[in-house]
């Protein structure tokens, strides 16, 4: 979750992860292509599971948060999202 005050946040943290961990040839993995080992860096740099709590059916994030994927990689992917939803 990240404070979404501005529409460019997203745009700023993409151009952050692709000048501190840029595609290259010259990482050791490299067998599926330049965005490979760079992916694995930003994944670990990033979150893979998130709590939010849920108040009257509604995602309770205030007033200047949002949720962000980001895929690290450039092929296409599939993905998919698994909830846990605890409570009454």
């Amino acid at each position: 979750m990240q404070e979404n005050a501005a529409p460019e946040v997203r745009g700023d943290i993409e151009r952050y992860f692709a000048r501190i961990e840029p595609e290259s040839d010259d990482y050791a993995p490299d067998d599926e292509g330049p965005d490979d080992m760079p992916a694995h860096l930003r994944t670990a740099l990033t979150q893979v599971q998130l709590t939010i709590p849920v108040m009257g059916g509604e995602l309770a994030l205030g007033t200047w948060q949002g949720i962000y994927r980001f895929e690290h990689r450039r092929r296409p992917h599939r993905r998919q999202l698994v909830l846990h939803l605890l409570g009454e």
